[in-house]
């Protein structure tokens, strides 16, 4: 399991996960062309630190993401895989 982040962050990147995270996992805050943040699915321990300070509760395990963000889930396999 890995946690994903969905819509409601898309130009919001407000940093607040990165800060928590104590694995560095999240990336995307400094790439002024990334819209939103990514959380590598590889290196997240799935500690949760991350989920509940996003203040536009974006951030979802999983297996628990809302059907409607259920789109936003390969595209965090796919950031990694192509970088």
């Amino acid at each position: 399991m890995t946690y994903i982040v969905a819509e409601p962050c898309v130009d919001i990147k407000d940093g607040a996960c990165i800060d928590v995270c104590p694995v560095d996992c999240i990336y995307g805050l400094d790439d002024a062309d990334e819209r939103i943040v990514w959380i590598s699915p590889d290196e997240c321990i799935d500690c949760a630190a991350c989920e509940p300070v996003c203040p536009v509760t974006a951030i979802f395990a999983e297996e628990d993401t809302p059907d409607q963000y259920k789109d936003w889930i390969q595209p965090h396999y796919d950031y990694f895989n192509d970088k």
